[in-house]
């Protein structure tokens, strides 16, 4: 059961890095409808497509040193703080 969850995580997780990465032009390109986003912005970016990445890693890991619960845990935590963050009214 724990092994299914983490696989379905991971693909949760690697198909929302590849979303960011297909609209990171709309944050940091050079056209009219870009937010032409800084590097602070970038950094966060990066940090995010990276925790995506590496979340479903730690997750796996943990399943093998027999802690599977924290394991999906950790990896689901980047789809929460997606649909979190998504929900957030926006600032302007």
């Amino acid at each position: 059961m724990a092994r299914a969850l983490l696989i379905a995580a991971a693909t949760v997780d690697v198909l929302l890095a590849a979303l960011l990465v297909a609209i990171s032009g709309f944050v940091f390109g050079p056209g009219p409808e870009s937010m032409h986003g800084g590097p602070w912005v970038a950094a966060g970016w990066t940090a995010m497509v990276a925790g995506c990445l590496i979340a479903p890693v730690i997750g796996f890991v943990m399943r093998a040193y027999r802690r599977p619960a924290g394991g999906i845990l950790v990896a689901w935590l980047p789809p929460a703080g997606a649909l979190i963050l998504s929900a957030l009214p926006a600032p302007y």
